[in-house]
């Protein structure tokens, strides 16, 4: 669907771990002006987490629509309303969710491409950088980096605008910021 205001129809949002990428993806939310939805794939396993996901709530303020989602994506993606913006955040915590749950990880990435270029209105995925570190050491850690990238590759080929935080600065990759 061609979005309103020059709002891309799919925007990816990179960077490491506490770069700033969430504010940075929620910021060019707000921008639009649009109505706001948050697709929410963190879990609560523990207190560090419970605090990360309240924190996250605080600096996203009031006048979210939140759905939380930690597996399938794609029925939430679609039940968007066209008027809205929706906030797809992360996709690096939905991939370990897959992985936890033994999921097919190649057909849900795909089903969630499917769904992202198929969504009602424009999206904004957030997800880590995970490939500039060192090779880890066991299987599950290298297979996990493996898949990442394998999917940041495709919602960045996807992507009108792919935009990279280091330290809460955003750079344009694609597109324009």
């Amino acid at each position: 669907m061609p979005a309103e205001n020059n709002t891309p129809d799919l925007r990816l949002v990179l960077g490491g771990a506490n770069s700033g990428k969430s504010r940075v993806a929620e910021q060019l939310i707000a921008a639009t002006g649009r109505p706001q939805r948050y697709i929410a794939t963190a879990q609560a396993w523990d207190d560090e987490m419970r605090a990360k996901i309240a924190k996250h709530r605080r600096q996203r303020g009031l006048g979210w629509t939140t759905v939380e989602a930690p597996l399938d994506l794609t029925e939430v993606l679609a039940a968007a309303k066209p008027e809205e913006i929706v906030l797809l955040d992360c996709v690096t915590l939905w991939l370990s969710n897959l992985m936890m749950a033994e999921r097919n990880i190649q057909t849900a990435c795909a089903e969630l491409c499917t769904g992202l270029t198929h969504a009602p209105c424009p999206v904004i995925v957030v997800s880590n950088e995970v490939g500039q570190g060192i090779t880890p050491d066991n299987a599950m850690a290298r297979a996990f980096v493996k898949h990442q990238g394998d999917l940041n590759q495709e919602l960045a080929r996807l992507a009108q605008e792919v935009i990279f935080v280091t330290v809460g600065i955003a750079q344009t990759l694609k597109g324009r910021l």
